[in-house]
């Protein structure tokens, strides 16, 4: 399994391949909906080279950092994705497959779309170390948090080439 520590070496996210699976930890955000309508409103730069989970956390419990934490179907993200990209995003982790137009972005802005299948959000709760709601905290679960993550299982869906596991190979 590849590890990758972010943001430190967020150079290696060009190296992936679709399909590969990896190991993330450090930090990353997340935002769904009405966060990405008001960073992209607002050309707010908390996105500039971060990794975007796309999920809503239910409130913490049993010790845990955070409760069950399930990825967000990706596609409702795709009307923000190139102005998220030109903030200066470099990756997102979601579920399902994406548009066109997100594969296109992700190709010319060289960055990386994670998948986590979905009804892992239990498992993948026990990833997150540290979470901590930074911005927009009136949206309640779909403010913006800042997540320390360790050893979080991500497939790539989409490499920094284009290559789609969910669509025909680009290159």
């Amino acid at each position: 399994m590849i590890k990758i520590r972010v943001p430190e070496q967020n150079y290696e996210l060009k190296e992936l391949k679709a399909g590969d699976i990896i190991s993330l930890s450090g930090i990353i955000l997340t935002a769904r909906d009405q966060a990405h309508k008001l960073i992209v409103e607002q050309k707010n730069d908390i996105v500039k080279d971060k990794i975007i989970f796309y999920t809503g956390p239910s409130p913490k419990k049993d010790g845990l950092a955070i409760g069950s934490c399930g990825p967000t179907t990706a596609g409702r993200m795709d009307p923000f994705y190139q102005d998220m990209a030109e903030l200066g995003m470099v990756g997102s982790i979601g579920k399902g497959p994406r548009s066109d137009m997100v594969i296109e972005t992700t190709k010319k802005h060289g960055m990386v779309y994670f998948i986590i299948p979905g009804g892992l959000g239990a498992l993948t709760s026990l990833s997150i170390k540290k979470a901590d709601p930074i911005m927009y905290t009136e949206l309640g679960p779909e403010a913006v948090y800042q997540l320390e993550v360790e050893d979080l299982e991500l497939i790539v869906g989409i490499d920094s080439l284009g290559n789609s596991i969910t669509k025909k190979r680009v290159n």
